[in-house]
């Protein structure tokens, strides 16, 4: 049970609540018509819903439009937005986002951008191309790193350097293969070029433009903002600085600042770094309104195969049809909508200054009204009302915008086995016109050029110009984060950790997988996400839907594999139940879990099938996006235990398991294993617990946990662990952090593994196995990715490679991981992570490099906790507020010579285990090499 304690509140809280109450009465005393370096004031609005004041302003000489959202949040935001309207899609204004960060007036080093990676605290920091608008935000929690990247960024839009070399690296250039060859073949590079080659390999991405781009047809929004790959090659460097010009001026930008700091500092900075410099202009990007159709339309499209997806042959069909004209819409229902609206205004994520400004732009960007979109709560009621006059407002409007609109477009998508093909074809095609175009004098150029480019590359640059915070400014201990544990019944461990949690309840249970039998954990992942989707008790599956709906934040299940902190061979493997409710709704929510508990229904086979095939589909979907994180997974399989059951839970392993039952006939076999599965996880034998909420309701979530654990039926069947596994200590002990395994049988064995898929790029993946979280080395490691990354992969991989992405990272699994994403060149990037770790081997880094990935890595480890997470490393890995003070000592006494060491210790050829792991389209190379295994 909980015991409350009282707490004397103490002399920092109360510091920061009285500077809380200074900086609120500071917004509210400003008026409509003040004036403030350079802007005026237009409105002040407070919003007592998301505990935010709202504040508007005009810059006076540019007429830029300025929104600061004041709100007690230390992780402040900042963020500048251009409407970006492009008429083609040569990808302009996507090149541009990536062209602009190259370097600026004030700062014209290469790359400033992911030099401050290295120099700052950010929480965040990004740029993004949308369709008609690009955005550059970024997040601290430190006062002098915001006035820092703010320079940054406020150089970087409006004065860019844009150097043609730039715009070669990051849009597109004919190159020789090799550029240091004259006789190599020339062809299309860029590192943009080859990101929009891997985001058109992506089917749900394909369907989603060609459905804008049909939709509406008449202006911006039928051209690919980011880029079309066959249509980039047009771009001219004239264009994309013509485009930065009629754009990227202050008359068509939005301001946007979120956080704790306050407002003035912030308008002065921008006023005389940036905004004075410039006269108000009428940027002529505003996008008229799309013509209507009078009748709909039908369009058909063509994607590239997909061999992981389920095969529609295979499948039973499903047919879903909608009477939109005689729709019923039950009250219930839209209560459950209406408190789903109110579950996301309570909720405190970490990034809220960011999900504020991702929320208003698109709207914002044509001159809506940013704090009226604010106002949920006026939205909600308005809602209400018209609901209330009209008892059939609701099914009017589906008659107006469904049923009787004319502007309608019926886009069907299918999959051309030679899609890649055609498109490879057709990429050739434009590259010899290219090339047929060229004079003797073009070619020498191009030559010329790609030796420049490269010499640049490989040239250390002097980054001197830029602002930098020290490793002095990182402070030297966390704020620990107080957890009380208790048992619920005799038998239930339970970690209560009081929060500010603004009216919510966050549960969480782990369930441990020691005694499930070997054959059934394959059946794991499908198990969580069918689990709270299948009906429980009284409740068919869409009345269980639409109580959690009404009842709860969301109910989920999914599986952990968590490495020990001392030992690679011990871990814990379960299933982690999450969810989240209102205060009020408290008995309601456990009530659900305990009828999911008790009474799941195991019977609808026809229910199974759809879940399966939304799951196959969805696995196979988010390939594209994320292989290089099934490289690296599929790379450490080998390396620890702990790896083989993330391959198996989460890796292409599970995918290709998933296609398979999706294409099954009949899924009665499938559907008996779940409740043998259930019967080994949802018992309390096996169970810990965990409680985030406020103090004042944390004696009333105790006694809820406790009914809940009473309600789970004792089970006195005999279960005995799996395999060669036992317990750490006496099998059946559970430990404050849970219970652990150690596998007795493992041995870790080096595997290089290639899938060939019909990409037009590729994913790397190579891992080595290396030390514990709480190994001395394992700081040394974490800086040592870090560094890698910054200072030598980034340059061999992005710069010189081309891909979109590359780097090295320190797993808490104790894995050493190099990687790639969207990737033109895979074995050279094997040779890039070998080069690496001899650069890093031989010591050509200096103290700067070294203090710069303390930065970095102490960005992460200093990320901010919502309060609804607090306490989690230390309810699911057992990493106490101890353990992490001590390994923030072992990052600042770090060393280069520790640096070099640990490259060498663990690093080098034959000093440790390693995987690699390749998903990509075929290549020659690798099937002559008899050391893999092509899947």
């Amino acid at each position: 049970m909980w015991r409350n304690q009282v707490r004397s509140r103490g002399k920092l809280q109360h510091q920061r609540e009285s500077a809380r109450g200074a900086r609120e009465k500071k917004v509210l005393q400003y008026e409509p018509g003040q004036q403030l370096h350079g802007f005026t004031v237009q409105q002040v609005s407070p919003v007592p819903d998301l505990s935010l004041t709202a504040v508007k302003l005009t810059h006076d000489r540019t007429g830029a439009q300025y929104l600061h959202v004041a709100r007690d949040d230390p992780n402040n935001l900042f963020s500048v937005q251009f409407r970006t309207t492009p008429m083609d899609s040569t990808g302009v204004p996507h090149i541009l986002e990536h062209t602009v960060l190259c370097g600026s007036e004030k700062y014209p080093c290469r790359d400033p951008f992911f030099k401050m990676l290295n120099r700052s605290l950010s929480t965040f920091m990004n740029a993004f191309t949308a369709s008609d608008y690009t955005m550059y935000p970024f997040s601290t929690q430190n006062a002098k790193d915001f006035q820092n990247l703010l320079s940054v960024y406020l150089d970087a839009v409006f004065f860019p350097c844009l150097r043609e070399l730039d715009f070669w690296q990051e849009g597109w250039r004919l190159e020789h293969e090799n550029p240091s060859d004259l006789n190599s073949p020339l062809v299309f590079k860029g590192i943009v070029f080859n990101e929009m080659k891997g985001a058109f390999a992506q089917s749900e991405s394909v369907y989603a433009q060609h459905l804008q781009n049909k939709l509406f047809p008449d202006h911006t929004y039928s051209v690919v903002s980011g880029g079309e790959p066959l249509a980039i090659p047009d771009l001219s460097w004239e264009q994309l600085k013509q485009f930065h010009a009629t754009h990227y001026h202050p008359s068509n930008a939005k301001f946007f600042t979120y956080g704790d700091m306050p407002l003035e500092p912030h308008l002065q900075q921008i006023n005389e770094e940036a905004l004075c410099r410039f006269d108000q202009i009428e940027p002529h990007t505003v996008v008229p309104p799309q013509p209507h159709w009078n009748q709909p339309r039908e369009h058909h499209v063509t994607c590239g195969p997909d061999p992981l997806a389920p095969d529609p042959s295979k499948q039973n069909s499903l047919c879903v049809s909608y009477l939109l004209g005689d729709a019923g819409f039950e009250e219930e229902r839209i209560e459950a909508l209406l408190h789903k609206i109110e579950v996301q205004m309570k909720h405190q994520s970490t990034n809220f200054g960011l999900s504020l400004a991702s929320y208003i732009a698109p709207c914002w960007n044509h001159d809506g009204d940013p704090i009226q979109l604010l106002k949920i709560s006026d939205s909600v009621a308005q809602f209400k009302k018209c609901l209330k006059d009209n008892p059939r407002y609701l099914q009017e409007k589906v008659q107006q915008y469904f049923k009787d609109n004319t502007h309608r477009l019926m886009l069907s998508m299918s999959p051309d086995e030679a899609y890649f093909e055609k498109r490879a074809k057709t990429e050739q095609e434009k590259l010899q016109q290219k090339i047929q175009s060229l004079s003797g004098s073009d070619r020498k150029e191009i030559y010329d050029k790609g030796l420049q480019l490269l010499s640049i590359q490989s040239t250390s640059q002097d980054a001197s110009c830029l602002p930098a915070l020290k490793v002095s400014d990182i402070a030297p201990t966390l704020v620990p984060t107080p957890v009380e544990m208790g048992n619920a019944g005799t038998c239930v461990p339970v970690q209560y950790c009081p929060q500010p949690t603004n009216g919510m309840v966050y549960f969480r249970a782990m369930c441990s997988l020691n005694t499930l039998p070997d054959e059934l954990k394959v059946y794991v992942p499908l198990f969580c996400n069918v689990i709270t989707k299948l009906g429980c008790g009284t409740l068919d599956y869409r009345q269980q839907a639409q109580q959690m709906e009404l009842k709860t934040g969301g109910m989920v299940a999914s599986p952990q594999v968590i490495t020990d902190s001392a030992d690679l061979d011990i871990y814990e493997q379960g299933i982690l139940l999450t969810s989240s409710c209102l205060e009020r709704n408290m008995s309601d929510m456990f009530h659900l879990w305990s009828k999911i508990f008790n009474s799941p229904h195991f019977e609808d086979v026809e229910r199974l099938r759809v879940l399966v095939m939304m799951a196959a589909q969805e696995l196979s979907n988010g390939i594209s996006n994320s292989g290089h994180r099934y490289a690296m997974t599929r790379a450490g399989r080998t390396l620890t235990p702990a790896g083989d059951l993330h391959e198996m839970f989460g890796g292409l392993d599970q995918v290709r398991f998933m296609k398979r039952l999706a294409e099954m006939s009949d899924l009665s076999a499938v559907l008996r294993k779940l409740p043998r599965i259930k019967k080994h996880v949802l018992n309390k034998d096996n169970m810990r617990c965990a409680i985030n909420a406020t103090s004042e309701k944390m004696s009333e979530a105790s006694h809820e946990v406790e009914k809940f654990v009473d309600r789970i039926p004792t089970i006195k069947k005999d279960r005995r662990p799996s395999r060669a596994m036992i317990a750490a200590g006496v099998v059946g002990v559970s430990h404050e952090s849970g219970m652990r395994n150690l596998w007795t049988g493992f041995k870790p064995c080096q595997m290089k593994t290639y899938f060939e898929l019909p990409f037009p790029v590729s994913y790397a993946g190579e891992c080595v196995r290396t030390v514990p979280f709480t190994h001395q080395d394992y700081g040394s490691l974490c800086i040592l990715g870090r560094m890698m990354t910054a200072k030598f992969l980034h340059g061999e991989i992005r710069e010189k490679g081309g891909a979109y992405g590359g780097g090295a990272t320190m797993g808490y699994g104790g894995l050493f991981s190099f990687y790639s994403y969207r990737d033109p060149n895979s074995t050279q990037t094997l040779s890039a992570f070998r080069a690496g770790v001899e650069w890093a081997k031989a010591g050509k880094f200096c103290q700067q490099d070294v203090d710069e990935a303390k930065l970095s890595v102490f960005s992460a480890v200093d990320a901010p906790v919502a309060p609804s997470d607090k306490g989690m490393d230390q309810f699911l890995s057992g990493v106490s507020d101890e353990l992490k003070q001590k390994h923030r000592e072992q990052l600042f006494a770090v060393t280069k010579q520790d640096l070099i060491d640990a490259a060498g210790r663990y690093l080098g050829i034959g000093q440790s285990t390693g995987g690699v792991a390749i998903l990509g389209p075929e290549n020659e190379i690798i099937k002559k090499d008899p050391s893999w295994v092509i899947r």
